[in-house]
């Protein structure tokens, strides 16, 4: 082994990037840069039927936007395990000549009879003392020894494995291809991998692949399974029922660092009273035997408050920058989005939305010839009984009164304390008729932003709405 750590993320591109792995990519990538170890991205795409480019591009791509960069110096890869079919296959046949694997010739149909006889579950090792030959259809077995496997998991402590408890495990397939198990253990000896950092979901495999690594007389690496993630019903992750793609995040508008500071407390917690802290400190502090390994709730309500620290945390400027793409897709005409309106609102926006996705629906009244309408606000509080008096008088006011949000508001407030209305009731109305909707930026400053001629127009078109 090398005197230098060498971590690995190996994930198959069967599909969206999960963020089980995203967690796990993030946990090895900390590692790394704490130890200045090596971290080594292995794409593990022998399943043909399933894999797919644009899958390997897209783990890629996300892994880099979590900022897991693939020119850094620490970075190696990515490597196919598909490169490494024939050494795959040498070292079977390494573990046939030594006694190690065994040809089988027992169908699936066979092992369910004989299991029915013998009332054993699953291989019984039938085939272990007959002395087969290789020959088409016929799978090599590893033949396991008695006794027990201890996997020592720096998350876990010692867990013991009864050997009794492990059939014989097929190493070749019948058409002569090898199983994930074995290709796992052959790829992690060529690229001297000194730690395997991965999901409680591979734990089971952990005591068959430690088998391997000593049968071919080589040390197994240090073991860490961390914990599963669940969702509310503290049910595993899945991704027929729940949002598990790392992209989908992103394209909601999910900032890349909460992302990442999110992912690294689901089973571990920085120090201190705050869990969002910088990458920088979460690389420092993160320790592997500091792990929880009890599962790990993803609650996306928390990811989202975690997300809206960090746009307030943004300057003014790299808000705006980061709005950039949701801005190309909103409701309005190309034409109309004016840039400059949009830094002048962005502020006033910045403190009220929590994902970026929101910003487009939370502005477009300044670049609509009209408001989009929310019909049922227009029929709660347009019909209040002072709601028409409130908009015709503010309508008449905004045609004199010294065009800045503090005199616009002190117009109002004057207004609702002649007539003993709190102000947050009496501007409800003239939100509506404004923007289409109760909620949004703050009103005054976005009146004054919208212009004078504007407003005038909006108030005079609800007017007549109201008859």
């Amino acid at each position: 082994m090398s005197e230098l750590p060498r971590y690995r993320f190996a994930p198959s591109p069967t599909g969206f990037f999960h963020v089980g792995g995203a967690r796990t990519a993030l946990y090895n990538w900390a590692l790394t840069l704490r130890t200045g170890g090596t971290f080594v991205l292995r794409i593990e795409d022998t399943d043909e039927s399933r894999n797919s480019p644009q899958w390997t591009q897209g783990i890629i791509d996300a892994m880099s936007w979590l900022g897991i960069d693939a020119s850094h110096p620490q970075f190696e890869g990515p490597y196919f395990q598909s490169a490494n079919a024939d050494k795959h296959v040498a070292a079977a046949h390494q573990l046939y000549e030594q006694g190690a694997a065994y040809w089988c010739d027992m169908t699936s149909e066979q092992i369910q009879e004989r299991a029915k006889e013998t009332g054993k579950q699953g291989y019984d090792g039938f085939s272990r003392d007959r002395g087969l030959e290789p020959a088409p259809g016929r799978v090599l077995r590893f033949r396991v020894p008695e006794g027990a496997t201890v996997v020592q998991d720096l998350v876990r402590g010692d867990v013991e494995f009864s050997n009794e408890t492990i059939e014989d495990f097929v190493l070749l397939r019948g058409n002569g291809t090898p199983m994930f198990l074995l290709a796992n253990v052959v790829d992690d000896i060529e690229m001297r991998i000194t730690h395997v950092v991965r999901a409680e979901e591979h734990l089971p495999n952990t005591p068959k692949q430690q088998l391997i690594w000593s049968a071919l007389g080589k040390s197994a690496p240090i073991w860490a399974h961390v914990p599963v993630l669940v969702n509310e019903q503290r049910k595993k992750l899945s991704k027929r029922r729940d949002k598990v793609a790392l992209e989908q995040y992103r394209e909601e508008g999910i900032l890349a660092d909460a992302m990442v500071n999110y992912l690294m407390t689901l089973g571990w917690a920085p120090a201190g009273d705050t869990e969002i802290v910088p990458w920088s400190q979460m690389v420092e502090e993160f320790r592997l035997e500091n792990v929880n390994h009890s599962p790990a709730f993803f609650d996306v309500k928390k990811l989202t408050a975690f997300n809206g620290e960090y746009i307030r945390a943004l300057s003014p400027e790299l808000f705006v920058l980061a709005c950039a793409p949701f801005l190309q897709q909103g409701p309005w005409p190309t034409d109309r989005f004016d840039a400059e309106v949009f830094d002048q609102v962005a502020p006033l926006v910045q403190t009220r939305v929590a994902t970026l996705s929101e910003v487009p629906a939370m502005i477009d009244f300044f670049f609509l010839d009209e408001p989009a309408m929310d019909e049922a606000a227009w029929n709660k509080t347009m019909t209040v009984d002072f709601a028409r008096d409130v908009v015709a008088d503010f309508c008449e006011a905004v045609r004199d009164v010294d065009w800045s949000h503090d005199a616009l508001k002190e117009h109002l407030e004057k207004w609702s304390t002649e007539r003993e209305l709190k102000l947050g009731k009496t501007q409800a109305p003239i939100r509506v008729a404004i923007t289409g909707r109760t909620v949004g930026p703050p009103l005054f400053e976005s009146i004054e932003i919208l212009g004078r001629d504007e407003t005038i127009k909006r108030l005079t078109t609800a007017l007549s709405r109201m008859g």
